[in-house]
């Protein structure tokens, strides 16, 4: 098992922003073993009960607003793994977990992914 990291994602902008903390994720993902899944918890999901998310590939959610166009056209389709998903859900005693078979990924988990695991998409 790999370690649990917190890691913040900044400003919407990181990717593009030349700053010590883009650097820093830039290069923390060769750091590690390549992971099969990342289980990432965002504050920007507002549910009543823990939420995970169960798509074979994330959409980018661009969740902001009054940004550079550039951003906006900029998407990270990441791989879901929903049987993780499934499986994490099991594991939250205690709570009702819901699955959610359509959001994708908001910039809290974007901006560090694909600087972590670079896979830039412009459209």
């Amino acid at each position: 098992m790999l370690p649990s990291l917190f890691v913040s994602h900044g400003a919407p902008t990181l990717p593009f922003d030349k700053v010590a903390a883009r650097d820093f994720l830039s290069t923390l993902g060769q750091r590690f073993e390549k992971p099969k899944a990342i289980v990432c918890v965002s504050a920007h999901w507002e549910t009543a009960e823990p939420a995970l998310n169960t798509v074979e590939t994330n959409s980018t959610i661009h969740d902001f607003y009054g940004f550079p166009d550039a951003l906006y056209r900029l998407h990270y389709d990441a791989p879901g793994a929903p049987g993780l998903a499934r499986d994490v859900a099991g594991l939250l005693a205690g709570s009702h977990a819901q699955l959610d078979d359509s959001r994708g990924l908001d910039h809290g988990a974007w901006v560090p992914l694909m600087l972590m695991y670079p896979r830039p998409i412009f459209r």
